[in-house]
């Protein structure tokens, strides 16, 4: 099954647990359920429209980021000028993170609107050739458009919450006894699931990353080997500053000593990405 493929599903069964949180608040409440839905989805796509909107401006003042010019980064522009070029991409603006922590993120609403920016650590740990793989999975997102699948999976996932909130605190709880209370229980279970399958999405979504950005690059080996410096640097010394909530956003999960549990991880694990990149290497003509 390819990522695209899958990333759908998921996004359908992200849609279906919304139809059917809307079904057992409509149940409990007797609001009619286009009603009740209406309302917070509207609400959350204001919400997070607007976040789609200014992410690259919130996410770069997190962190300090500062735009460089081809002057300042002569050899990092001219590694993204190639790599944008390879992927079909208009050039993206290019920022330098002030974080001995070696990582990098894309931002951005479309590939006109994209920032690549890379860490101070990445630049000192990475070799050029390490450095172009990661900088060509980055592009990937871009080219992908995985900001505004992310956008699309948290309206889905917030308005399930805010409908939830709403029912528990509205809902009429005795509604036909047992019934009602397995509706209730329905309740408290569809968003803990639907947070697992957010972090699915985006943990498929870092794979296509990987494979499209190893053959934008040509050096699967080479972000292979790069994941492996970059994962070991954020179990040694994980970001302690900075926003948790971005972390989807990074080539490896920077906050790893504060989200342990794999279940709710991001990123898929770093071995298995490697792995994956060492066979994609192995098919590729290179």
């Amino acid at each position: 099954m390819s990522g695209l493929t899958r990333t759908a599903l998921l996004m359908g069964l992200l849609t279906a647990m919304l139809l059917l949180v809307g079904v057992a608040a409509s149940y409990l409440t007797g609001v009619p359920m286009v009603q009740s839905l209406g309302f917070f989805v509207v609400l959350s796509i204001i919400m997070n429209l607007t976040m789609y909107w200014y992410a690259d401006k919130w996410v770069l003042s997190i962190y300090r980021a500062k735009i460089v010019s081809e002057a300042e980064q002569p050899k990092l522009h001219s590694m993204v000028s190639r790599l944008a070029a390879e992927a079909g991409l208009p050039k993206p603006k290019i920022a330098i993170v002030p974080l001995d922590v070696p990582n990098a993120f894309a931002t951005g609403r479309s590939p006109s609107h994209a920032v690549v920016a890379v860490t101070k650590g990445a630049m000192d740990l990475l070799d050029d050739d390490e450095l172009e793989g990661v900088l060509g999975h980055e592009l990937s997102h871009v080219k992908n458009r995985d900001m505004l699948v992310n956008t699309m999976a948290a309206i889905i996932g917030a308005v399930i919450t805010y409908v939830t909130y709403f029912t528990l605190f509205s809902g009429r709880r005795d509604r036909d006894g047992g019934a009602g209370l397995l509706v209730l229980l329905l309740l408290l279970v569809v968003p803990f699931a639907a947070t697992l399958v957010r972090l699915s999405i985006s943990r498929g979504r870092e794979y296509a990353a990987d494979e499209d950005g190893a053959r934008i690059s040509r050096k699967p080996l080479a972000l292979a080997s790069a994941l492996r410096k970059l994962e070991a640097a954020a179990r040694n010394r994980p970001l302690r500053q900075g926003n948790p909530s971005t972390a989807h956003m990074f080539v490896v999960n920077p906050f790893q000593g504060i989200n342990i549990a794999s279940l709710f991880s991001t990123h898929p694990p770093t071995q298995q990405r490697i792995a994956r990149l060492e066979n994609l290497a192995k098919t590729m003509k290179l």
